[in-house]
């Protein structure tokens, strides 16, 4: 398990290459080394968060106070799968449950 960091960020395209190299299977934090070629990422959706993030820039501009506004955590998740990279390390992923394709 990577965890999503600033630190570790630069670093994603090192930690994905060791993982295949070393045959490791590994989830990430964020999608981002996934794209890179990393085996498979969960975490909150980050287009749905500033989805979120606008709603509440618009609240504010309309003269909502920022401490009057709830906390929100996130709702929506994505699990996001490199068919390559799990087809690597001789794992068998199910086809998905639903209309989205994979890539």
């Amino acid at each position: 398990m990577v965890t999503a960091s600033p630190f570790l960020a630069p670093l994603y395209g090192q930690l994905v290459e060791r993982a295949a190299r070393s045959k490791l299977p590994a989830i990430y934090a964020s999608r981002e080394p996934v794209e890179k070629g990393g085996l498979m990422s969960y975490a909150a959706s980050f287009l749905e968060q500033h989805r979120r993030a606008a709603t509440y820039v618009d609240k504010i501009l309309k003269g909502a106070r920022p401490a009057d506004l709830p906390v929100e955590q996130p709702t929506t998740f994505e699990l996001v799968i490199t068919l390559k990279a799990a087809k690597a390390l001789a794992l068998t992923i199910p086809p998905p449950c639903c209309c989205r394709r994979p890539r």
